[in-house]
């Protein structure tokens, strides 16, 4: 069969999608190009807002019209909650929950009586990753979280903690890395909570084994809860090869609005993370979230947040007008703040968190670094359009850069010159350093 797959939301979701890839390719299906006519499509929905569940209401509607004679699969957290799913099902021809999607491939096989070829498997594990041109694997550590924050619907579409192994993990970085992937990223609903349901395993001790255990080049972690970060975290970082980025979410600067919200930090909580971290982590880029107009927050305690924000000086800060969802108590408080506020907040902070991610990268001009360079193995677009990211999670447009990067490692050092026009990117000339070169080929036959 010719499949199709669309995945909206988190990186959790992204390393789901990936493993349906790498088991449909194993049964012999084909992954098609988006302008190709797939037999079979399968979306992995996003109901984390309002705004999110709309869009995963939105592809299905066009992949029906796209592809009216496919079947049609949805999953994740917009197919797992009573007050979407009713109504993606009279798009979809199957819905499958949150609590079976490990088993997608072999449910909708059996629920819609699909065919498939003689088990091959992929070429190499990683193929399906690189023919979407991702050059990042997402690893699904852990689900569920056993926290219930007031805005959060998540909660209700995942469930309860759930830990993967750490032997199984270590394999699965192990295959990756076999395969050419030079970068994974471990993902989770609580991250932070990995091995709370597996006695003597944590996170810390999963990314000591991974990093002793695994000849990956770099290892990423996906967000983290600030309060979930243990006396000793900031040692790991000693091994270069784990990445000094971490997306903390924050929410609010106001210790007020954090209550509200049955958040566990305070703002001189993560205003002290951020000193502790910088000081133990050189060039460590901090990202958040920040969730605009919460029930009952007035502009003194919005201007908290602003100020918290710019006194940390996050790299990027992704910023959402409060969105209430039904199932959630911050749905039903007293004090809910005006579309139009919220919407206007949001844009104050979007402005500033331009200016202070322009202001990360420009205290990296002048330095080099290496940059996983993403895109297809055997893209042709022109060079400058090449993307890549430093250490820190820093967008880096190449210039320089052979058209056909081959399948050897894609980590390339590269001196930063300069930004973009739109100030959104740094700009990487390719440093032909002979260790790590674009002629270098470390991938093993």
């Amino acid at each position: 069969m010719r499949v199709k797959l669309h995945t909206l939301g988190c990186r959790l979701n992204e390393a789901e999608t990936e493993a349906w890839a790498r088991e449909l390719c194993a049964q012999g299906h084909h992954l098609c190009r988006p302008d190709e006519t797939a037999d079979l499509v399968v979306v992995n929905t996003c109901a984390v807002t309002q705004e999110a569940a709309r869009k995963s209401g939105q592809i299905l509607r066009r992949s029906r019209r796209d592809d009216p004679d496919a079947r049609l699969v949805v999953s994740g957290c917009a197919a797992s909650l009573p007050c979407s799913a009713a109504t993606l099902s009279r798009t979809a021809d199957l819905v499958i929950p949150n609590a079976d999607k490990d088993r997608l491939v072999e449910i909708s096989g059996r629920g819609l009586g699909l065919s498939c070829g003689p088990e091959r498997g992929c070429e190499v594990p990683a193929d399906t990753l690189f023919a979407r041109s991702r050059q990042r694997a997402f690893i699904k550590v852990q689900d569920g979280c056993r926290h219930r924050c007031a805005y959060c619907i998540i909660t209700l579409a995942r469930g309860e903690e759930r830990s993967r192994p750490v032997p199984e993990l270590v394999a699965e970085v192990r295959g990756m890395s076999a395969a050419g992937v030079d970068e994974v990223v471990l993902t989770g609903v609580h991250l932070g909570g990995y091995g709370s349901d597996r006695p003597g395993e944590d996170l810390m001790t999963l990314v000591r084994t991974l990093l002793a255990e695994t000849p990956i080049r770099r290892l990423r972690l996906g967000s983290l809860e600030p309060w979930d970060l243990p006396d000793g975290f900031w040692d790991l970082f000693s091994d270069p090869r784990l990445m000094p980025h971490l997306h903390l979410p924050i929410q609010s600067g106001s210790d007020a609005v954090l209550r509200r919200m049955t958040r566990r930090g305070r703002a001189r909580d993560f205003l002290a993370l951020a000193v502790a971290g910088r000081t133990a982590v050189p060039d460590l880029n901090l990202t958040t979230d920040v969730i605009a107009g919460f029930p009952g927050e007035t502009e003194a305690q919005w201007q908290e947040t602003l100020a918290l924000v710019e006194e940390i000086g996050f790299g990027d800060v992704h910023v959402f007008p409060f969105s209430p969802r039904p199932g959630t108590r911050a749905a039903g408080l007293s004090g809910q703040v005006s579309p139009e506020v919220g919407r206007a907040r949001a844009r104050q902070l979007r402005h500033l968190a331009e200016g202070l991610r322009r202001s990360t990268l420009i205290r990296m001009v002048g330095r080099q670094a290496e940059v996983l360079v993403e895109g297809c193995e055997d893209a042709t677009e022109p060079a400058a359009e090449r993307l890549g990211y430093t250490p820190g999670y820093l967008p880096v447009r190449i210039v320089g850069l052979s058209d056909q990067i081959g399948r050897g490692s894609r980590i390339r050092r590269v001196r930063l010159t300069g930004l973009t026009p739109s100030g959104e990117a740094l700009v990487g000339a390719v440093d032909l350093d002979p260790a790590i070169g674009p002629e270098t080929d470390t991938r093993s036959d």
